[in-house]
């Protein structure tokens, strides 16, 4: 489970939207979340992970359930749902346990 270039970047990205939440808004900085998140799932889907990207539209979700607030047990099950699936997406990416689908390879008989 090494980090990679992504990672980092990744990492950058919730340190400054960290930031920046102490002096926006909390929609707008939840917005922003989600602009750095979407960004590390194209790229992981460009760098030929989908269960990763995945994963990372998933947390996109979460983010996006903070933007809208939905209040109550919604919030709840829709910001823990989606968080949950984008932690065992990319916990099952990293550790092998989920299939590889990217790679086109021969049917064998």
């Amino acid at each position: 489970m090494a980090l990679d270039r992504i990672d980092g970047i990744a990492f950058v990205g919730f340190v400054l939207v960290g930031v920046a939440a102490t002096v926006l808004d909390g929609a707008l900085a939840a917005a922003a979340l989600a602009g750095v998140l979407l960004s590390v799932a194209s790229w992981r889907l460009y760098g030929g992970r989908p269960w990763e990207a995945l994963g990372w539209l998933s947390w996109v979700g979460a983010a996006v359930t903070l933007v809208i607030d939905p209040g109550g047990l919604t919030f709840l099950v829709a910001f823990g749902g989606f968080g949950l699936v984008g932690i065992c997406l990319l916990v099952g990416d990293r550790l092998g346990f989920l299939p590889d689908v990217w790679t086109v390879g021969t049917a064998t008989n």
